[in-house]
């Protein structure tokens, strides 16, 4: 009986793994959104959310975990785009340290700001774990669009973020 249950949990964690490693979200279109909210930590999240800020697809940026010494002028100055977009259009949260306070961080932001629509910009890998949190902590009135950035992430990396994403699941189903 006990074999069973664990060959049974260990064919659905398999499974699981699968569909998270081979379907990961893709980029979105250029569609609108109020906000673009950007998860630091990985290659390509700043690029593409500041990208898609200056080709007008949002009002204002939430780069969420932003070391606390990292000025404006010199985000402006490594991305090469103009300073005023960020004293206009980008705020830089400084309070999160991983993914969970991101969301809390994010969550914060736009309930200062009344934004109806958000896209979220992480790594593919991370995007399910990060619109998890998110999701959380934002009302739900608040529409949350998933914009990934594509990377090439190790079985390792995968099977980490994987067991994570579960772990968080869990703890979600149960309140915590």
């Amino acid at each position: 009986m006990i074999v069973r249950f664990i060959a049974v949990t260990l064919l659905g964690w398999m499974l699981g793994f699968a569909w998270f490693a081979i379907f990961l979200p893709q980029p979105l279109d250029g569609r609108q959104t109020d906000a673009i909210v950007v998860l630091t930590g990985g290659a390509g999240r700043i690029d593409r959310g500041l990208a898609l800020l200056q080709d007008g697809a949002a009002k204002r940026m939430l780069i969420s975990g932003v070391d606390r010494s990292v000025r404006p002028v010199e985000l402006a100055a490594q991305y090469k785009v103009p300073e005023r977009l960020f004293s206009c259009c980008i705020t830089l949260g400084r309070e999160a340290i991983d993914t969970r306070s991101n969301a809390i961080e994010t969550a914060h932001w736009l309930e200062r700001r009344d934004f109806k629509t958000v896209r979220l910009i992480t790594t593919d890998w991370h995007m399910r774990r990060s619109a998890l949190e998110l999701r959380q902590a934002l009302p739900e009135r608040v529409t949350l669009v998933y914009d990934a950035v594509p990377s090439r992430p190790s079985l390792t990396m995968l099977a980490r973020e994987y067991n994570k994403y579960l772990l968080r699941r869990a703890a979600a189903l149960i309140g915590i």
